[in-house]
């Protein structure tokens, strides 16, 4: 069934029709852009709420850093932050995919529909002449038939009127029969007329107006067709990022699995440890008793007068469980590092029987000075200072050995780089027509002055570590030797250079040992494991291939470049993105 042969009189039907579809269209396309302007206005609240909450990054040096339900918070706003960009790339394909798409067709359509009215109403108006035409022939046969009628009438009537003449007889007969010819004339033109127009009119409504109604038939089913998969893109659109933003929730749940209560509660005590010992025993204080007596190492008393400083100073040990108090200067003897405190309980030491004064200066000293001490740090932020003399002995033992471990990482990089600025220089003193080898020696004069401060920060470091009760356990590196001026003197195990221009016979064993150490320790040991979540081709010089959800051993962390270290089971190594990989470390 078609509209050429049910619909053949409905014409204005068939146009109203065809102008409701394509009405329909443009609301469609009205509605898929409003829906995209709420997705982007989505995405924009998104990606401000990640940046509010994220408007500092701390590294995992800084104290919050390393608290895996921080970490896990940062984690869940990067995840929102790529749920955005989802959301943001289901507008844009609704946009390019539908509404553009649709939008152009809608023209064509209408370009279409209008061209085939055109058609229709030159049809119509070519069928409306050729009944003006019949209409006209008809009138006309009509006239001339009744002046016919009316010509013979009256030549009847002159033939039969006995006064008339011979030539009035003959003249109305002629009259008549001119008029019977016109008559004639006119009523074949009227049936030439009426059969030229019930051909048209034929042609008209059986082939003309069906073929028309055809084609717009046609035209509105594939609208429909392209409505139809527009609304099917609507939803294909959401359905390409669910994936991704499947994997954006499953990240923001591993974030919180991530969370370790108890990993975080070692961090917070590693990072605030202080390392002083608990405050011993207030002594008795026995006003009774003056200091110069005579006293016996198996008297009951204690001395008093400057002992009661001390007494009176251990008050202070409260400072926890109450409000914090200003001191006043007077009461702030100049100690700066204070020594480990001792005990004061128990029986008084038998030099205080000799000399009583100096033992209770001498145990003022040792128990005084760490309050005090502990009081500045309550009060006042102290200065930093460079040897980390301000903070409490366990994190300053951590913060030093921190910096002897850069130290030592920027140390081996400059001994690196003065070790391929003499290569190079060899090379360039073997084969002039590569280049100079004199424009290396400014290079190589700065590297020499940069691994001689850092190992200057290096010694100076440890010494500091050994003040603070530390051991250096920082690795030591040596440059190897080259046949230039400019080449490194060998290290000594210490780290200082060697006096003698060839080390002795326990240099060379120190050094052997220490080069064997790194022949064992080649491979490191892995750090972790990651999964690979998307497939890396590796093609670039010192990446590796993976597949997606292949298991590869961590050996190096990312540096902030966005790369990880990995390995094989049969011993490939490589770099891969990052962002490619879900890591897991080993505790």
């Amino acid at each position: 069934m078609d509209w050429g042969t049910e619909l053949w009189d409905r014409c204005d039907v068939i146009e109203k029709h065809t102008h409701s579809g394509l009405e329909l269209v443009e609301k469609y396309v009205k509605f898929v852009k409003e829906r995209t302007e709420i997705e982007q206005n989505y995405a924009k609240q998104l990606r401000n709420l990640s940046k509010k909450f994220n408007l500092k990054r701390i590294s995992k040096d800084e104290p919050d850093g390393r608290l895996t339900s921080y970490q896990s918070f940062l984690d869940i706003l990067n995840e929102m932050n790529d749920y955005a960009g989802q959301r943001e790339l289901v507008a844009e394909n609704m946009l390019m995919n539908i509404c553009a798409d649709l939008t152009k067709y809608l023209q064509e359509l209408k370009q279409e529909r209008k061209s085939y009215l055109m058609e229709a109403k030159k049809a119509q108006q070519a069928l409306e002449s050729t009944n003006k035409q019949l209409e006209s022939s008809k009138k006309r046969f009509e006239r001339e038939w009744r002046e016919a009628e009316r010509a013979a009438q009256n030549a009847d009537k002159t033939d039969q009127d006995i006064n008339a003449t011979k030539a009035d007889v003959e003249k109305a007969k002629q009259q008549a029969h001119m008029r019977a010819h016109v008559a004639e004339e006119c009523k074949n033109d009227y049936a030439a007329q009426l059969q030229k127009f019930n051909k048209e009119q034929k042609q008209f409504y059986f082939t003309d107006m069906p073929l028309i109604f055809n084609k717009m038939q046609e035209l509105d089913e594939r609208r429909m067709r392209k409505l139809a998969q527009g609304y099917i893109l609507f939803s294909d659109t959401e359905k390409q990022v669910m994936p991704i933003i499947g994997k954006c929730l499953e990240g923001i749940t591993k974030a919180g699995t991530n969370v370790n209560e108890k990993n975080d509660t070692l961090v917070v005590i590693e990072q605030n440890k202080s390392g002083f010992e608990r405050p011993g025993d207030v002594e008795f204080e026995d006003f009774s008793q003056g200091i110069n007596r005579t006293s016996s190492d198996s008297s009951l008393g204690t001395p008093k007068g400057p002992i009661d400083l001390l007494g009176k100073n251990r008050g202070k040990n409260f400072w926890l469980l109450r409000k914090k108090t200003k001191l006043s200067p007077s009461t702030l003897p100049p100690f700066s590092t204070p020594p480990a405190p001792s005990p004061v309980n128990g029986p008084p030491s038998p030099k205080f029987g000799r000399d009583p004064l100096s033992y209770c200066l001498k145990e003022i000293n040792k128990t005084v000075k760490p309050r005090i001490s502990s009081f500045r740090t309550l009060r006042r932020s102290p200065a930093v200072t460079e040897d980390f003399a301000h903070l409490p002995p366990e994190q300053r033992r951590k913060r030093l050995h921190e910096k002897l471990e850069e130290t030592a990482r920027k140390l081996q990089k400059e001994i690196d780089q003065s070790e391929a600025l003499g290569k190079m220089k060899d090379v360039y003193e073997k084969n002039p027509d590569l280049g100079d080898a004199a424009s290396l020696a400014p290079q190589i004069n700065q590297t020499n002055l940069n691994i001689e401060r850092l190992r200057g920060e290096q010694n100076k470091y440890e010494t500091w570590l050994a003040e603070a009760g530390g051991r250096g356990d920082t690795p030591r590196y040596k440059s190897h030797s080259f046949n230039h001026s400019d080449a490194h003197e060998p290290l000594s195990p210490d780290g200082a250079h060697s006096d003698g221009g060839t080390p002795d016979a326990s240099s060379h064993a120190i050094y052997a040992e220490f080069d064997d150490d790194f022949e064992d320790e080649e491979l490191a040991a892995p750090i972790g494991n990651c999964t690979a979540m998307y497939n890396f081709p590796g093609a670039s010089e010192g990446t590796i291939a993976m597949q997606e959800g292949e298991v590869l051993a961590v050996v190096e962390e990312d540096k902030g470049d966005g790369w990880t270290r990995v390995r094989r089971s049969n011993g490939d190594e490589g770099y891969i993105p990052t962002s490619y990989v879900s890591i897991s470390l080993h505790k």
